[in-house]
């Protein structure tokens, strides 16, 4: 394999960081709006009541079909428990929202009074 002249090594170089200088500046994401957020905490929160609360009520199902009677139990236990979880999820969005916002100041706003 013949020797790389070492201008040809320097501009494929080049090259390739404007290419990942595009691709960086591509890949950025705007911080999030106020709808998405809302709709990030009621997903988080509703998702987490629903499954806590079919958890519940596939156990009572489960223990009632072998004869244990235990109907609003399990659905009441495992439905609040599915409350506590979809809390803390939006709370744990919350910081990582508050996170990626803080990463993408806002511009300065020039006051007219100033004037």
């Amino acid at each position: 394999m013949p020797a790389q002249d070492p201008q040809s090594l320097r501009d494929l170089g080049k090259r390739l960081d404007e290419a990942q200088a595009k691709r960086a500046a591509r890949s950025q994401r705007p911080p999030p709006t106020q709808l998405g957020i809302a709709f990030r905490f009621a997903t988080e929160l509703v998702a987490a009541l629903l499954v806590g609360g079919a958890l519940g009520w596939g156990l009572d199902w489960l223990f009632g079909y072998f004869g244990i009677h235990t109907r609003p139990v399990f659905l009441i236990v495992f439905f609040v428990l599915g409350a506590a979880a979809g809390i803390r999820n939006v709370m744990r969005a919350a910081n990582e929202i508050n996170a990626e916002i803080a990463a993408h100041p806002a511009p300065p706003v020039k006051d007219d009074e100033e004037n």
